[in-house]
């Protein structure tokens, strides 16, 4: 996801019209420096050439892999860069809108249709990256633990109906305060919209954003559990690769090392940019459905830090498979490399001066 940059803001007064789509009835406040826009797109452009560049190494890996098991692997983190690519281009066309129009949404947007669609691609965008890495993760844990399940049941064709399954649920959720179950608002600092957060809560709008939260930190709970028993069946493979009879643990060492290493990078960067965000809806709605007292210039803060953190995901998703790649992770230990080499071919000529005097 792709959102509007400020530079300088401070929390305004928020409050609900019955037809309004906007949580603030008070203009944005402004630093006395004028709004850039070179920001926003440079976060846009740097997003989509990385998702591109991924995506091209991706697919030239899937031409040669499209008979082995990581076929399933490399369809699923494709598609993650793909929603990737889309989650900056879409939702960024929206931000230029904003900046174009001097952050005036009454200029652009009387009716509210477009915080309503602006709404619908922060959540699906938000969800689809989450439920993916978390498929991938599951798919690498079964192929790790139980490699003939794996072979058997997992093919390309069933990733691609898992891929349409999660991008659908991502979509009816997305698609529901369009169906007037809850509504899309505007958030703080007037810059970005989202299902309702603060202020007097329904309990479909507490609902839907529960809803949104829960859902991304059970796919984060998911991709930790699963990439930590792939972690230890690797690391039961590496030591036992040199018992007699253990050759397929050893294959299955090499082959799938690259891809944990990769998950293990997609779940880091999903974890500190998503978990921040995820919480603070929790905390904020919980609070406002149940009347507490609290401060909600400080949440609204929060949850634009958040959103902001969160928008980094899709730009550091790529580099993950771009410098996490096999040939990387081997110039990285090319000079641990040398020494061993060393020692081996000592080893050799010694063995053949013996045999040359024997």
């Amino acid at each position: 996801m792709s959102y509007p940059n400020v530079e300088s803001t401070s929390p305004s007064a928020h409050c609900d019209g019955p037809n309004s789509t906007s949580l603030s009835s008070v203009p944005v406040v402004l630093s006395a420096l004028p709004l850039s826009i070179a920001m926003p797109i440079f976060t846009m452009t740097l997003g989509a050439l990385s998702n591109i560049i991924g995506l091209g190494i991706l697919v030239k890996s899937h031409t040669r892999f499209r008979q082995r098991s990581k076929a399933a692997f490399l369809l699923l983190a494709s598609s993650l860069l793909f929603i990737d690519f889309a989650g900056h281009v879409i939702p960024g066309a929206f931000a230029l809108r904003l900046y174009a129009a001097n952050m005036r949404w009454d200029d652009i947007d009387r009716s509210g249709t477009l915080c309503q669609l602006f709404g619908a691609c922060m959540v699906f965008f938000g969800l689809c990256p989450l439920f993916l890495s978390g498929a991938m993760a599951l798919e690498r844990c079964i192929g790790v633990t139980r490699p003939l399940l794996h072979s058997r049941e997992v093919t390309s064709s069933r990733a691609k109906l898992a891929v349409a399954l999660m991008c659908c649920m991502a979509f009816l959720i997305a698609i529901l305060p369009l169906l007037k179950v809850g509504r899309y608002t505007r958030q703080f600092p007037d810059t970005w919209c989202f299902v309702k957060i603060h202020g007097q809560l329904s309990a479909v709008e507490f609902g839907l954003s529960v809803s949104f939260s829960m859902l991304g930190l059970v796919s984060l709970a998911l991709s930790l559990l699963c990439n930590c028993l792939s972690g230890l069946a690797l690391l039961k493979a590496r030591l036992s690769r040199h018992r007699p009879g253990n050759s397929c643990q050893h294959n299955l060492h090499s082959h799938d090392i690259e891809m944990i290493a990769q998950l293990l990078g997609i779940m880091l960067v999903s974890c500190v940019c998503w978990s921040p965000f995820l919480v603070f809806i929790v905390l904020s709605v919980s609070r406002s459905f149940h009347g507490s007292e609290h401060d909600v210039q400080h949440y609204q803060y929060l949850l634009f830090l958040g959103v902001r953190l969160a928008s980094w995901n899709q730009i550091l998703d790529p580099w993950v498979y771009i410098l996490l790649r096999r040939a990387v992770l081997r110039r990285l230990c090319r000079p641990c490399q040398p020494q061993r080499a060393f020692r081996l071919t000592s080893s050799q000529v010694l063995s053949r001066v013996t045999n040359d005097k024997s």
